[in-house]
């Protein structure tokens, strides 16, 4: 039995077929010659009848527009039949954007000639609602071009659907309101140029006034369309708390899928399940394992419409999606859920191939690769020699020059397979290349680039891998070096992104910052596929990165220029060196005889590591709760003990055994949370460590600086740079009880 929806589909489908042949019939009377205009207005009415079939093959329908817009076109020409031109230009528009047939790039350019044409007498003046319409159709057309900067394509859809709401108000027309703010926050969700942060702002605002008009009861496809939007922009928010974005987001995604069912809306509700399973993946509320199951499902079901037959790129995005999930998934056997992602990732390959989809086959290899160097079944080696085979593969799209943060990010994971392979040659060369390009692009990791400083943050685990590696090799002076380099590499960009114009001579600044700019507009070409010449371009960008940095490490010389045998030079015969380094795993000491005659090296066990974390915590939380009781005299009597066991973690007895006895001073470089602590008063059998050295024991917060220092020799200090209270979870009250930078500053005011 139909029901009253499926009847009024059933005739409509039967009038515009009635229409069809009436049509049809007329121009066997309307002929060109004989009665030229009505036959140019039958065309036109054909083509729209064609454009509104519901029967027939929906490609050879739009075929019919295109034939018979094009035919009225020879009668109405922009001289004769302004108006009618017009309009045909717009229909045909309409139909090329459209088109199954044909160059898809090919269709949207010949979209946009018509839409423009169109504009030609279609003025806001003399037909402002054809105006706005054609602004409308000129904007989606923008936003499926394909050829063209990408850029300049959403700057386009922009200024075409901003330019639509100067017709199509609120209170004139406001579904074609609403329809013009949904697409421009669209536009503004993929915008390239300007501040991304700003952009998702836009977009969100542009889809919730949307949604003043989409309501669900009134335009339920609409209002779900705008739903699936929203929460793609809650997803990718920069700003406000991210927690609460993505629940905002998986809220919006729940509200489409109350229209976007799977029998009437099946590629709309698996879009939805997809993104929603991404959402799920993201998640920070709830429990973990939880909001992984949920993501599992919403894959599963996603690719029950997601076929590799009817919906291939989709279907083999959908598999990595859950390959990824499978990776992350706690409950379920955690052998069986790494066979299962590794699986989903080997399917998707067989869609997401290199030379169809090289971004996505790059992004999956890389994934693979680290399912089999997770992976507990099989042969380790054998499994090494897959993930190492996959990073591999991942190299030929992710260039240096092309893709640095993810050439990086493939040499590290290289780096650490050959160490786990107890390849140490190999993992050098690879950790080696790999720090290389990080501090050749320390100044384009700019301020305000979320994802790029997040990235950054995480770099510092490169280095600590790095001196693993050198001291598996012996190469006791290289390891400190990459110790120094991993200490001074934050400094650097603090110095440039901070201080940049008053620690560099100013013609200096100004070709840093158009070096900046240069490289970032190289960068941008080739990673988009922009460059007329991507090798000589890519050849370019290095000889950019290159003069950089040479300009930089003439007035910065700390940072990759450091080395361990210049270093030597600058210390007298009477001064030793302690420099902690804390790893993964250990404590990594150097002892540095003076003139660095020799270098000794100590590296602790796993358990001392975990009992400095466990001393840190207690030392901090008790000094703060005996502050906040005013007990200073309770705290002080237990900070002899407190050291004591200090001392012993450290092992500092062991130590001291390696530095010469006519040594009278010792330098301490701390590392981490050993800044923190007075280490000068390490208790060392009856006496303290300051006791032991008569010219004093003193700190530096690295070699590299100390180095600067000496070679400097001032002797009338006139500035200042400190550093107080750098990350949130430190005591705010420590620095001050003990006068920190506010005490020292006074000194220089």
């Amino acid at each position: 039995m139909y029901c009253k929806q499926q009847q009024i589909v059933i005739d409509r489908a039967e009038n515009i077929e009635q229409a069809i042949a009436a049509y049809t019939a007329a121009l066997e009377v309307n002929t060109r010659k004989a009665f030229p205009q009505n036959w140019a207005q039958t065309q036109m009415n054909l083509g729209v009848a064609y454009c509104k079939r519901i029967r027939g093959d929906k490609a050879e329908n739009i075929e019919m527009v295109i034939v018979s817009c094009t035919a009225a076109l020879k009668v109405y020409t922009r001289n004769a039949f302004p108006y009618d031109w017009a309009m045909a230009q717009m229909n045909l528009g309409v139909a090329y954007g459209d088109r199954i047939r044909g160059d898809k790039a090919e269709n949207i350019e010949q979209a946009i000639a018509a839409y423009t044409a169109a504009l030609e007498v279609n003025t806001r003046k003399a037909f402002p609602q054809n105006w706005a319409q054609t602004q409308m159709n000129l904007g989606v057309a923008y936003c499926k071009r394909i050829r063209g900067d990408k850029a300049e394509n959403i700057e386009m859809v922009i200024v075409s659907c901003t330019a639509a709401l100067k017709v199509y108000t609120r209170n004139a027309f406001p579904y074609d309101w609403a329809m013009a703010q949904m697409n421009l926050g669209v536009a503004y969700g993929d915008r390239i140029r300007g501040d991304k942060a700003e952009n998702i702002e836009q977009a969100i605002a542009a889809f919730s006034v949307a949604m003043e008009i989409y309501t669900c009861n009134a335009f339920p496809q609409q209002w779900a369309m705008t739903q699936h939007n929203l929460g793609n922009a809650y997803r990718h928010r920069i700003r406000g708390e991210k927690a609460e974005n993505i629940e905002l987001a998986i809220a919006a995604y729940t509200a489409a899928l109350k229209v976007y069912t799977r029998n009437a809306f099946p590629k709309d509700w698996a879009d939805t399940q997809n993104n929603q399973g991404n959402a799920y993946c993201e998640r920070i509320r709830g429990e973990k394992s939880e909001n992984i199951e949920r993501a599992i499902a919403a894959f599963s079901v996603a690719m029950e419409v997601y076929t590799r037959n009817v919906f291939p790129q989709k279907w083999a995005m959908t598999q990595h999606n859950l390959g990824v999930a499978y990776c992350d998934r706690i409950l379920g056997d955690e052998a069986e859920n790494l066979e299962r992602a590794i699986a989903a990732y080997t399917a998707a390959l067989e869609v997401s191939t290199r030379s169809a989809f090289p971004d996505d086959w790059a992004m999956t290899q890389s994934n693979l690769g680290a399912a089999y160097f997770y992976r507990i079944r099989g042969d380790k080696a054998e499994n090494l020699e897959r993930a190492i085979t996959a990073y591999t593969a991942v190299l030929e799209v992710y260039t240096r020059t092309v893709f640095p943060y993810e050439y990086i990010e493939t040499l590290f994971m290289l780096g650490i397979v050959y160490q786990e392979a107890n390849q140490f040659d190999l993992a050098y060369t690879k950790l080696a290349a790999s720090i290389k390009t990080v501090e050749s692009l320390q100044a384009e990791i700019v301020s305000d680039d979320e994802a790029k400083r997040k990235q950054a943050e995480a770099w510092h685990k490169l280095y600590r891998r790095m001196v693993e590696v050198c001291l598996k090799l012996g190469n006791i002076k290289e390891a400190i070096e990459y110790v120094e380099r991993s200490k001074t590499r934050n400094l650097v960009e603090l110095i440039l992104n901070r201080d940049l114009k008053t620690f560099f001579p100013q013609q200096v600044v100004t070709q840093l910052e158009q070096l900046r700019d240069e490289i970032a507009i190289s960068q941008y070409q080739l990673q988009n596929g922009k460059a007329e010449n991507p090798t000589a371009l890519a050849q370019y960008l290095q000889e950019l990165r290159n003069k950089r940095q040479e300009l930089q490490d003439q007035y910065l010389p700390i940072g990759s220029g450091f080395n361990f045998d210049l270093f030597q030079a600058t210390l007298n015969n009477n001064t030793a060196i302690i420099e902690w380094y804390i790893a993964r795993e250990r404590i990594f000491t150097f002892v540095i005889q003076p003139n660095g005659q020799e270098v000794n090296f100590l590296q602790s066990q796993p358990e001392d590591l975990t009992s400095l974390i466990d001393w840190q915590v207690e030392y901090i939380r008790d000094y703060a709760k005996n502050k906040e009781n005013n007990q200073n005299h309770q705290w002080q009597n237990q900070l002899e003990e407190r050291l004591k066991k200090l001392a012993q973690i450290l092992h500092i007895e062991e130590i001291l055994a390696y530095i010469p006895k006519h040594c009278n001073r010792l330098i301490l470089i701390p590392h981490r949370s050993l800044h923190l602590f007075p280490l000068h008063a390490l208790p060392v059998g009856e006496s303290y460590l300051l006791d032991l050295f008569p010219n004093g024991v003193g700190y530096a917060p690295s070699c590299q600086l100390l180095q600067q220092l000496q070679l400097r020799q001032c002797s009338d200090f006139q500035s200042l740079f400190a550093i107080q209270n750098p990350t949130e979870d430190l005591y705010q009250g420590y620095e001050k009880d003990l006068g920190g930078v506010a005490a020292i500053k006074k000194q220089f005011q």
